[in-house]
């Protein structure tokens, strides 16, 4: 037999669902019913943001990237300022030159990539590490000899991917006539 007691019970129960879980349910309901009718909005904005992609990755595909020709030229201006800098014993002018033609042949590395020539970079980093030691410890003639194994090296590399007729120097003149190789009075 039912008595008042398990009704009341009952009654609380189910208010109690209603309310708390009932409730939810109710909730999970809505949020679902929104995303699914949204769906087809959502197909759209998700058609319009491939859209603009491929139209980004157009932009990008087309935009100017330097040649290998380009990269070389500027390595050969460094090699020419790093050999007046190490020269003249301007020790942080010849770091920055070292720094530079790495980030050249990095670049390269990047940007070069269907490049055959590229696989080689490599082997210009002993060289390139060879004079960083040299110009750490401030010995022209170990800068000397290190500067001769990078031309040397650039020479290689240049036969080895058909360039001979592309040889590389010791400079015999500065690249340009505004800038100061020797180092300043201060100790560099």
């Amino acid at each position: 037999m039912i008595n008042s007691l398990t009704i009341n019970l009952y009654y609380n129960f189910t208010n109690y669902y209603f309310y708390t879980e009932g409730y939810n349910m109710i909730k999970l309901s809505c949020v679902v019913f929104l995303f699914f009718s949204s769906c087809s909005d959502n197909n759209q904005k998700l058609d319009e943001l491939q859209s603009q992609i491929t139209e980004i990755q157009k932009k990008v595909n087309d935009a100017y990237k330097p040649g290998l020709g380009e990269f070389m030229i500027n390595i050969q201006l460094h090699h020419a300022k790093l050999w007046f800098a190490g020269l003249n014993e301007n020790w942080k002018l010849a770091a920055f030159e070292i720094d530079e033609m790495k980030e050249s042949f990095e670049d390269i590395q990047k940007y070069e990539t269907e490049r055959e020539e590229t696989k080689m970079v490599p082997l210009i980093y002993p060289p390139l590490d060879s004079i960083r030691t040299a110009v750490d410890k401030r010995n022209i003639s170990e800068f000397k000899e290190s500067f001769t194994l990078l031309t040397n090296t650039c020479n290689v590399c240049h036969t080895e991917n058909h360039f001979k007729f592309n040889k590389i120097k010791t400079p015999d003149t500065p690249p340009f006539s505004n800038q100061v190789f020797k180092k300043s009075g201060k100790k560099n």
